[in-house]
């Protein structure tokens, strides 16, 4: 623990990148993003609407273009998302019933500008046609009660549980801050047992131990879950407490989510050092797996509309875990016994040193260190 790169991995990188990924979203979503204009009509109606467009929260018309190729050829130099297509004659087709047909184009390169600027260019096309409607209605004499029954029959009342912000930090930082915690305890397990070989200081180690390889460990690692636990309550605190993320699950499931989290990660990171005990090669395996994890996590794709062989492999990833208990017992208040398969694991996966700790032991009596 005397050495520097303990601290910057094991307190100061997790809480660096815990300000660093809530901040990126402290708005919730991403507002103003640039699209363009192209309009062939260029009346007040087509102006009104271009206006009506940019006052949405997540669009901000920075450009008219004279052509579609040229509202093309900026959108994949990245200067804008997307860009609306008024025809020609649109204004005039409007009032005379003719159906124009108004075309919006977006990149999905990035899947969440695509998907809300989708939302917002549908939104003001329904908002178009709406109005000139109601204004068609209107001029013939209907009520203002009949024209709502024909342009809405059917009113929506929707209710978003657990996030009615639709707020992206809530959804992404509570999985990924703890995921690159988790990212930091695979890596620095494996580091702090393969250093010993590397610098040929085993034998002091375990001679320290009596012999005994669980006493070693746990006199190495003892410190470390400790130091780790405080770290990940820290940022937990950070937040349910001061960012104020929706927590109605309670602080007691939270406390024993970061322990399961901590135990967890510390026993597979020993578990794939026991199999390949080798400074080098657990810590690549250890990476790997914890950079799989947040794309098995099931925030970003859902795992059950994965093929059946990667929802089985995605029991095989702590994070998978923690964002099951997560979800259902504090972001959802359910009782710990609907995440209780995913409990098991999470303690399965702090015994599987069990099973390797013999070769473990082998390991740091014959093995030399290889580069």
């Amino acid at each position: 623990m005397h050495h520097p790169i303990y601290i910057i991995c094991m307190v100061v990188l997790p809480l660096f990148v815990a300000v660093y990924f809530t901040s990126m979203m402290d708005e919730g979503q991403p507002t103003s993003m640039p699209i363009g204009v192209v309009d062939r009509d260029n009346t007040s109606t087509t102006r009104k609407l271009t206006r009506t467009i940019d006052a949405f929260q997540n669009s901000h018309v920075v450009a008219h273009y004279p052509s579609v190729d040229r509202a093309r050829e900026a959108m994949q130099r990245n200067e804008i998302y997307g860009f609306v297509l008024f025809p020609q004659h649109m204004t005039q087709d409007l009032l005379s019933g003719h159906q124009p047909k108004m075309s919006f184009y977006y990149s999905n390169t990035s899947l969440t500008a695509g998907a809300l600027l989708y939302k917002e260019m549908k939104t003001m096309c329904m908002l178009a046609s709406a109005a000139v409607g109601q204004a068609t209605m209107s001029a013939r004499g209907y009520t203002k009660e009949q024209i709502m029954s024909f342009l809405q029959p059917i009113g929506v009342d929707a209710h978003m549980v657990g996030n009615p912000w639709v707020n992206y930090n809530i959804y992404l930082s509570t999985m990924l801050v703890p995921g690159v915690l988790m990212l930091f305890i695979f890596l620095m397990t494996a580091y702090s047992l393969g250093t010993e070989i590397k610098f040929n200081t085993q034998g002091e180690w375990l001679s320290l131990a009596g012999g005994n390889i669980f006493k070693a460990i746990a006199g190495k690692l003892v410190v470390h879950t400790a130091l780790f636990l405080m770290v990940f309550y820290l940022l937990l605190l950070y937040l349910f407490g001061v960012l104020h993320f929706p927590a109605p699950g309670g602080v007691f499931r939270l406390m024993l989510l970061g322990l399961l989290a901590v135990l967890a990660s510390q026993g597979f990171a020993l578990f794939i050092f026991g199999l390949v005990p080798s400074l080098r090669m657990s810590m690549s395996i250890c990476s790997l797996w914890a950079v799989l994890s947040f794309s098995m996590v099931g925030s970003a794709f859902p795992v059950f509309a994965m093929d059946a062989p990667l929802q089985t492999m995605a029991w095989l990833f702590p994070l998978r875990h923690y964002y099951m208990i997560y979800q259902l017992c504090i972001f959802n208040t359910n009782p710990l016994a609907d995440a209780l398969p995913h409990i098991a694991m999470m303690i399965v996966f702090a015994l599987l040193p069990l099973l390797v700790v013999r070769r473990m032991h082998r390991a740091m009596k014959e093995y030399g260190y290889q580069p």
